[in-house]
């Protein structure tokens, strides 16, 4: 059956066709996103849900979402999205944060022209029929220093196109490298630095509990005096009510904010203020932008649910559509060493180590790392997967570690799964043969060559005569057909495993009876999903 996707916002006509073009079954109903009763009522029928702004996903929503796989957001922002109730559902959240970055960036850069000429005032003026020529008198942005908090995707384009005009760029941001820096022919400082020499400082950092009022009272206190300041970011950067007494004061010469603390802006200590320009959150609003994030979330969407490919997620690793082709054996062994983990464990984790040898470690091993946990956890919570298997860990005080080692035996490639409890660590390893199947390679550091199958027994025993005989006939004498059967041992006399693939599930009885038998220390039916 094709999945089904529902568009709930205003989404054009070429993004939903999109959706259709891949064999995609979709719904398009722009205007339901505001009618929260009938989303709750309807969302239920659908794999994905693309969405812009207007729709509010809850966690009541996602309560009812019983087959949501994944969220698209045409744009950057996904404040209407509760994106840790959705990660406890196992839904991806998609957001598109490249669509609309050159038009953000030249909002920023109008917006530093407006502000530098006083151009809306002017304009008004104009209108009314006066002529204000002597009133209006501005500076040019030539050889002034431009200061950028934040030279990610949209800073760093703020940056170019502020070289273009021939303006200094001092940047600040704690992930940009001098070799970064160097590359893009911007001087990086401090943060305080910045707010002392910049003529100009734009805003292009996202709303954190760090940036939240990063132009503090105090920060603006320490600016140039008349510097100008820009905001086409997020609202909540700038401590409104001290912006609005610095420019009344004259240490800030004039602001332009597209965005503001609380939206839609119906009031503010800014508006009024002669030297202010504002906009209504324009920064994405051009023909283009709307456009291009658009069919950027309807591909990601049809992306993931057809090839499982995830791109932009903001609780999932990035897997391209290459990286699936190629990882989908491997991800399929991770999640099979953790469900056999997970089946084999009934006292608390405190911590999962999980080694990648060989070929696998130049692999997305955040996302192996993600099926390896999904495995662990299917066995409390079979409705787990691999975005919410994580936050579920981590909830739980789990400890996730992850080493890797060049290629060290006979395996290409290899992943060694170790589930700690207070009494006991349980290992297991694993590979993928040239045929694309997962094998379990090593139990309780027992060598071993064993298929995946659905239905599995796994038992150990010292190592005796008469084990072989009196499992198969026992499972021959009730019927319980065995598809494949591998043993191993330590060493002579010493610890012994087997592991047999069965046509069919064990039954309660015949467990029963072989652990009747005294010859078996353990005698445990496994469950693997290899569809």
């Amino acid at each position: 059956m094709a999945p089904k996707v529902l568009v709930s916002d205003k989404l054009s006509s070429t993004a939903v066709q999109i959706f259709r073009d891949r064999g995609i079954d979709v719904d398009f109903m722009p205007d339901l996103g505001k009618d929260k009763d009938k989303l709750l009522e309807v969302i239920g029928q659908y794999d994905g849900l693309a969405i812009r702004s207007a729709t509010k996903v809850t966690e009541k929503i996602l309560a009812a979402a019983d087959n949501l796989k994944v969220i698209g957001r045409a744009g950057i922002g996904v404040d209407n999205v509760d994106i840790p109730a959705a990660s406890k559902k196992g839904v991806i959240v998609m957001n598109t944060p490249f669509g609309n970055s050159v038009t953000t960036a030249e909002h920023a850069i109008a917006m530093m022209f407006a502000v530098a000429r006083q151009l809306p005032e002017a304009s008004v003026s104009t209108h009314a029929g006066k002529w204000e020529k002597n009133r209006f008198m501005g500076v040019e942005v030539f050889n002034k220093t431009l200061g950028v908090i934040g030279a990610g995707n949209i800073g760093g384009i703020v940056c170019d196109r502020a070289l273009g005009l021939k303006m200094k760029v001092l940047a600040y941001d704690p992930f940009l490298s001098d070799e970064r820096a160097q590359k893009m022919g911007v001087q990086k400082v401090e943060l305080d630095e910045l707010l002392t020499k910049a003529d100009f400082i734009t805003l292009h950092v996202p709303l954190t509990d760090k940036t939240r009022n990063i132009l503090s009272r105090e920060a603006l206190a320490k600016t140039k005096k008349g510097v100008r300041i820009v905001n086409c970011a997020r609202g909540g950067l700038i401590d409104e009510d001290a912006l609005a007494e610095a420019l009344q004061s004259g240490q800030v010469a004039g602001a332009a904010l597209d965005v503001f603390a609380t939206e839609p802006a119906k009031e503010s200590p800014l508006f009024g203020l002669p030297n202010v320009v504002v906009t209504p959150h324009l920064g994405a609003s051009t023909t283009e932008a709307q456009e291009n994030v658009a069919l950027q979330v309807a591909e990601q969407m049809s992306d993931y649910l057809l090839t499982g490919a995830v791109q932009n997620a903001l609780n999932m690793p990035s897997v391209t559509a290459e990286e699936a082709a190629v990882m989908g054996p491997w991800v399929k062994l991770a999640g099979h060493l953790g469900d056999f983990a997970g089946q084999m464990t009934d006292d608390p984790i405190q911590a999962i180590n999980i080694l990648y040898d060989g070929v696998v470690t130049d692999m997305n091993l955040q996302a192996l790392n993600c099926a390896a946990i999904a495995g662990i956890m299917k066995a409390a919570n079979p409705d787990v997967n691999m975005v919410s298997a994580p936050v579920i860990a981590r909830e739980r005080g789990i400890n996730i570690a992850t080493t890797t080692q060049a290629k060290s035996g006979t395996f290409d490639g290899y992943i060694k799964l170790t589930v700690v409890t207070a009494s006991r660590e349980r290992s297991l390893a694993g590979t993928v043969f040239s045929d694309g199947k997962p094998r379990f390679i090593q139990i309780k550091g027992i060598n071993i060559d064993a298929e995946v199958g659905e239905h599995m027994l796994y038992t150990t025993n010292k190592d005796v005569p008469g084990i072989i005989g009196t499992l198969g006939g026992t499972l021959g004498k009730n019927g319980v057909n065995i598809a494949n059967f591998t043993l191993g041992r330590t060493q002579v006399g010493q610890d012994a495993i087997a592991l047999c693939y069965l046509d069919a599930p064990l039954p309660e009885a015949v467990r029963s009876e072989l652990e009747a038998t005294g010859l078996f220390h353990q005698v445990k039916p496994l469950a693997f999903s290899v569809g």
